[in-house]
């Protein structure tokens, strides 16, 4: 009962409150980034630019990787404990790394990169045209200001469902489902399990294992992304060629993971479980 001690800390609420915002900031660059790019760039630079914007998604998680696997090897009381003192190397089962300084830098930089979204005009000339952007007029501010809210809301609801359902019907968006749950299920299995898999069947430290899987894993992934928006913008593939491609592409890949099922080890020995005490 002495070694009993329920743990009375509310840091957690602080990682919690944390990733709330990082997501509430994060999400929409997806969404309206992709449609920002799309409603002012020329139809055959678009798939280009949002190569590059992938390409980007990519290089991030790669650093971030790297600056994971940095702060793995310092140990988690940074700066209040002197390292003589540390009897434990990273190796160990009881090592904890600098998991907040990750945390601090990241959300540091993420303030910073923040700063130019405020500068960006509400629209633009779209590329290669020289016209005033649509609805930049005062009449046309007056009009859209003068409009009932409620019959606005009942538009909307009216027309909601009918379009809902074209949605499903568009063999081009469920081929994009399609691929985006392909996608996730390889990636987030791959992010959530090699790290540890490395750890113990290799006998890697958690900095080491983190550093590989970002090394192996992600500049491929990057230079698919950049390449592939070449590849489309120089075939000049339309939407429907490049949604079956993406689609059979990925479902390779999601079975080409299959193939870890058969490149196993021999079970690590563990005291009382696979092998005696003794």
């Amino acid at each position: 009962t002495e070694c009993e001690k329920e743990s009375g800390s509310l840091l957690w609420i602080f990682v919690m409150v944390g990733n709330i915002v990082r997501g509430m900031g994060e999400t929409p660059i997806m969404p309206l980034g992709i449609s920002y790019l799309e409603d002012f760039a020329k139809a055959e630079n678009s798939p280009f630019y949002l190569g590059c914007l992938h390409t980007a998604t990519v290089i991030g998680p790669f650093l971030g990787f790297l600056l994971a696997s940095f702060c793995a090897e310092l140990f988690v009381d940074l700066g209040s404990v002197d390292a003589d003192d540390i009897t434990i190397t990273a190796t160990d089962a009881r090592w904890v790394g600098a998991w907040w300084l990750g945390i601090l830098i990241c959300g540091s930089l993420n303030l910073l990169a923040g700063i130019p979204f405020w500068f960006l005009p509400k629209s633009l000339v779209k590329e290669g045209e020289t016209n005033e952007p649509e609805g930049t007029n005062k009449k046309g501010v007056v009009l859209l200001q003068e409009n009932d809210t409620s019959e606005a809301k009942q538009t909307i609801w009216k027309y909601f469902v009918p379009f809902l359902k074209a949605l499903f019907h568009n063999p081009v968006y469920m081929l994009f489902i399609c691929i985006t749950v392909l996608q996730f299920s390889a990636f987030n299995g791959m992010v959530t399990f090699m790290p540890k898999y490395l750890e113990q069947q290799f006998g890697k430290s958690a900095s080491d294992a983190i550093f590989l899987v970002g090394v192996y894993n992600l500049p491929v992934i990057c230079v698919g992304y950049f390449f592939g928006g070449l590849f489309m913008k120089k075939f000049k593939i339309n939407i429907y060629q490049s949604a079956n491609i993406a689609f059979w592409v990925s479902l390779l890949e999601y079975l080409l993971y299959f193939a870890a099922f058969w490149t196993v080890c021999d079970t690590a020995p563990v005291a009382g479980l696979t092998v005696s005490y003794e």
